[in-house]
């Protein structure tokens, strides 16, 4: 499948997880990816068997803004254009909103909201050039249902979303499209990377809730889905000349978020509440 927007590439957060199922599926269909990843040393370039396309892997810290700047020029020296962006490297931290402090709310942010503004400052001149592009953002279903102990990834995802949804317009005129994509529980590897907050396990108030809460993501990601149906959604959106604003990832999570518009918002918060 052709895109409008072009065959360059760039995937952030691509070493591991959805970001790397992203940026082999695209390979493979002989797009060019340029893949980021904040980890020194990660750079490398694997070729497809036909040679039509490829991945590269950069060196790239979203909460920097010289690291960011330096990725996006190279891409620009290597190709000459970017043609689509999907915004993937993020983090999360749990634990009670009492119990995380102001600096982990900053790297929680910084992460997950500053980092994709970073990247899309940078990558938007050179499209508004082009006259077209595209932008994936990605969400969470949690932007839909805040979970308890997930507030600031919560809070970044939902940030995200508002910021994308203004981008969306302000981008239309100059043939940029904005999508933005809602996985649910996925099995990566971000279970086993979650940051919990430095007195979220010495606190003993929430203890047992906190604990529970956790438990629970950590089952339900642990048999979720794999990345590759994330990437095959992303696949869809990068062939729509119109992609649509929002993509919700999974049956059961367009269910929940249809009940969601019919329910009263504290029947939904009893909801969460339950399963949490």
């Amino acid at each position: 499948m052709e895109s409008p927007y072009g065959k360059v590439v760039l995937v952030t957060g691509a070493s591991s997880g959805i970001g790397q199922a992203i940026a082999q599926l695209l390979k493979d269909k002989g797009y060019r990816v340029y893949g980021t990843s904040r980890k020194p040393g990660s750079e490398n370039k694997s070729m497809s068997a036909d040679g039509s396309g490829f991945i590269r892997m950069l060196q790239m810290d979203v909460c920097s803004e010289e690291s960011v700047k330096s990725a996006v020029a190279r891409i620009i020296e290597a190709e000459g254009t970017i043609d689509i962006v999907v915004n993937n490297a993020g983090m999360g931290i749990a634990g009670s909103v009492e119990d995380t402090s102001p600096e982990e709310v900053h790297v929680q942010i910084d992460t997950n909201f500053y980092g994709v503004h970073r990247v899309i400052r940078q990558v938007v001149p050179i499209m508004r050039i082009n006259g077209k592009g595209l932008i994936i953002n990605m969400s969470s279903v949690a932007a839909q249902f805040p979970i308890p102990f997930q507030s600031m990834y919560c809070a970044s995802k939902v940030a995200i979303e508002a910021m994308s949804e203004a981008l969306r317009t302000e981008l239309k005129p100059f043939g940029i499209k904005v999508s933005i994509v809602e996985p649910g529980d996925t099995k990566t590897g971000f279970t086993g990377s979650r940051v919990f907050a430095a007195d979220a396990n010495e606190s003993l108030v929430y203890r047992d809730k906190f604990k529970k809460s956790v438990g629970v993501m950590i089952k339900d990601e642990t048999n979720g889905p794999e990345p590759i149906v994330v990437a095959k959604q992303i696949y869809g959106i990068i062939g729509k000349t119109n992609p649509p604003i929002r993509v919700i990832v999974g049956l059961q999570y367009k269910v929940f978020v249809f009940l969601k518009r019919l329910l009263p918002a504290r029947v939904v918060s009893y909801i969460i509440s339950k399963m949490y």
